[in-house]
């Protein structure tokens, strides 16, 4: 049997009065890459940055690895020990459009930050760890320079390196390439094709429709504050059931 990695149950989520989510259940297995695509202000963002903790939800369940990490109005459920929603928050890396690189650390040092801190690895130990995570991504030869010496499709390859050193479990995308010249979004698409094929388990919020194609074992469409379609990427692409579907298709791919 697949172990389920993540799995939201019933989420609502509003910003003051702005309804954003609204009963999202999802679950993604170990090894799976799922894609969550829609226009813009759908939730895509939203339903990942409430996977992490990072929005606290309004209602309902979030698990990962078995873990309930929010449990809020469903009777009977209770979240897990902090202790244990710590250590398996710890294991789920988020990568952002932003970048959030330390602009006063070197590319090796914003890679081996979290592992010295967090897991009390020693520098010595952190350093190896961070050299072996800049060659995965290609930037060896960069661990010495600082953010603003890098491009920008660089400066995203530091912050994936960055989250792969705390060993993830799980990989979360929010658009990584949106921010991203139109030449430097290839690099940063191919790192992360890479840890596809590695089968890391990932959630991936894009806007890059050839790349949602190639990558993922699955594509969720999300409008409306809800998930409209949740199919593999040919029956997506190639026969969409949703009308909503077939349109956000038409004006993306054409």
């Amino acid at each position: 049997m697949a172990d389920t990695m993540i799995k939201l149950t019933n989420v609502h989520k509003s910003f003051g009065d702005l309804r954003v989510l609204s009963g999202v259940s999802l679950s993604v297995e170990k090894g799976q890459v799922v894609s969550i695509v829609g226009p813009s202000g759908s939730g895509k963002s939203t339903v990942l940055r409430c996977v992490n903790g990072l929005e606290k939800i309004d209602r309902g369940i979030v698990e990962i690895e078995g873990v309930i990490v929010a449990a809020i109005g469903e009777e009977g459920v209770t979240p897990d020990s902090r202790e244990k929603i710590r250590s398996v928050l710890s294991k789920t890396g988020m990568v952002f459009q932003s970048f959030n690189l330390f602009p006063h650390m070197t590319a090796l040092q914003n890679v081996t930050e979290a592992p010295v801190i967090v897991k009390k690895m020693s520098k010595a130990g952190a350093r190896e760890l961070g050299m072996e995570k800049l060659r995965r991504v290609g930037l060896e030869d960069k661990a010495g320079s600082y953010p603003s010496r890098l491009s920008g499709g660089q400066k995203q390859r530091v912050a994936i390196a960055r989250a792969l050193a705390m060993d993830p479990d799980v990989m979360l995308f929010d658009e990584p390439t949106s921010a991203l010249d139109p030449e430097l979004v290839g690099e940063v698409l191919d790192v992360i094709k890479s840890l596809a094929r590695e089968r890391m388990t990932m959630i991936i919020v894009s806007h890059e429709m050839g790349f949602t194609r190639e990558v993922s074992d699955r594509v969720i469409f999300v409008d409306n504050e809800r998930i409209v379609a949740d199919s593999p990427p040919d029956a997506f692409f190639g026969n969409p059931e949703h009308p909503r579907v077939a349109a956000f298709l038409d004006k993306m791919l054409n």
